[in-house]
């Protein structure tokens, strides 16, 4: 009898969609080859530059249905995903749903107004009353730190947001266990020189063959259209300040977010940039970020920034996810400012494409040899 030949999956790039889908098909007793240039615990990648915020309503003031329904897809896969995760790592992941809020000062309230507005408009009608509007003791009873500071705001209760750096992590670990099981090879700090259907090459004169090769590098992919869109963030230490839920100030050049992590961390953005550079945070936007933060809280101006870090992220023309099969090579981009937003339902869509795919092969396979 011949030995059931295990299928083979080749996967440039190790970002937020290249780990999420290498580790499904790992559990699904696929083989998987991943090959990335940078480091496997390298943080500066798109994934590990980011808050990780699970916004669907907030983020429709830049998205549309399609987007949002991912969202909202890929908020109830979170919580799934990461109990297996933890399950077959032992390494839990903080993951809350505690809502998100958004605030303004006063000279900014119209824009708050139209925020919500716009928030509203493009929600379908029976989701309308998931956007809540507060008045001062409602935002002192969500947040306690903002008593006496803001006199409106507005509460998307649904909202979700995880640690990135700990889901990194924990997909870093899992992937090496599924490797050792089922087969395959991380190969770290080896960039890619060309991918077709079944092989992907290296700038180092390997090839590395497979029955599906899925490319998920990112701005280094060979996607029509392809952007990188520049985005710059800090992390600071204030224990002073506690917040529950992350949180958005309306600004008329920007929004600004804070995302409260544990041990009295916050991660601060804002900065959008249409630019491809990638060099460290600019004096501009350290300013800017740390300007508004004081303006949220007067204890921000005593936090310890212990981190500034920038990213691209891969956007494509229309701001949409790419799932796509090009001259054979399948692609998995685009995610944008949307990764930790969309990825569970785009991975899902790929696991399942794939999946289904192999299994007609393997039949095919077993009809031919009869």
């Amino acid at each position: 009898m011949v030995a059931k030949r295990t299928a083979h999956v080749a996967i440039a790039g190790a970002g937020l969609a290249g780990r999420l889908l290498a580790w499904r098909l790992l559990g699904a007793g696929v083989a998987v080859s991943q090959i990335d240039s940078r480091a496997r615990d390298d943080r500066d990648l798109a994934a590990g530059v980011a808050a990780a915020m699970l916004a669907p309503y907030a983020e429709l003031v830049v998205s549309d249905a399609e987007l949002f329904a991912l969202g909202e897809q890929s908020l109830a896969l979170w919580p799934q995903w990461l109990a297996e995760l933890q399950a077959q790592t032992g390494q839990a992941v903080d993951f809350h749903q505690q809502g998100s809020l958004v605030v303004a000062h006063a000279p900014d309230h119209p824009g708050l107004a139209h925020y919500a507005d716009l928030i509203r408009y493009r929600l379908p009608a029976d989701k309308r009353d998931a956007v809540k509007s507060l008045d001062a003791a409602a935002v002192a009873a969500l947040e306690p730190a903002f008593a006496g500071r803001f006199d409106r705001g507005l509460w998307l209760p649904l909202e979700g947001q995880l640690d990135n750096g700990q889901l990194l992590n924990a997909l870093q670990l899992a992937i090496a266990q599924g490797m050792a099981q089922t087969g395959g090879q991380w190969l770290e700090r080896t960039t890619v020189a060309s991918v077709d259907a079944h092989s992907v090459h290296t700038t180092d004169g390997q090839a590395i063959e497979a029955d599906t090769v899925v490319d998920c590098r990112g701005v280094a992919a060979d996607w029509p259209g392809l952007r990188g869109v520049r985005g710059e963030v800090l992390t600071v230490h204030c224990p002073q300040v506690v917040l529950q839920r992350p949180v958005r100030l309306i600004h008329p050049r920007y929004m600004l977010y804070i995302v409260p992590r544990a041990e009295g961390r916050f991660v601060i953005g804002a900065t959008e940039l249409e630019s491809q550079d990638t060099g460290p945070v600019t004096v501009r936007s350290m300013l800017e970020l740390a300007s508004a933060l004081y303006s949220v809280h007067p204890a921000f101006g005593e936090a310890h920034i212990v981190r500034a870090a920038t990213s691209l992220r891969p956007a494509t023309d229309d701001h949409q996810p790419v799932w796509a099969q090009r001259d054979g090579v399948w692609h998995l981009n685009g995610l944008y400012r949307h990764g930790f937003l969309v990825a569970p339902a785009m991975v899902q869509k790929a696991e399942r494409t794939l999946l289904n795919a192999l299994a007609s092969d393997a039949a095919h396979a077993v009809e031919m040899s009869r």
